[in-house]
């Protein structure tokens, strides 16, 4: 009996840890404003390297701010799969005028 209530302790245990370390984890990613982002900030991105950064700024600049963050997918190169890994880190607000 005792062998069974201490395997199911060491087992809920082992089942419920890693998923609220998860949970904290996903919550403390930082978010990236597509919009006003540099070449750097977008190189956080899963999948985002120096090239494809380049090419989300130049498509900003081209054709004015993101007006959502499926929008990403317009820049050459940006496909599903990229923004499927990045959709719960990418924000797009509008860029402020100082």
């Amino acid at each position: 009996m005792f062998k069974r209530k201490f395997f199911l302790i060491v087992l809920v245990v082992f089942l419920i840890g890693p998923i609220s370390v998860i949970r904290v984890s996903a919550g403390d990613v930082e978010k990236i404003n597509i919009n006003t982002a540099t070449a750097e900030e977008l190189k956080r991105l899963n999948g985002v390297g120096s090239k494809y950064a380049d090419r989300i700024i130049a498509y900003r600049e081209k054709f004015g701010p993101f007006k959502a963050s499926e929008d990403i997918m317009h820049v050459s190169g940006i496909g599903l799969k990229t923004f499927e890994k990045n959709r719960e880190i990418i924000i797009v607000e509008e860029p402020t005028n100082n």
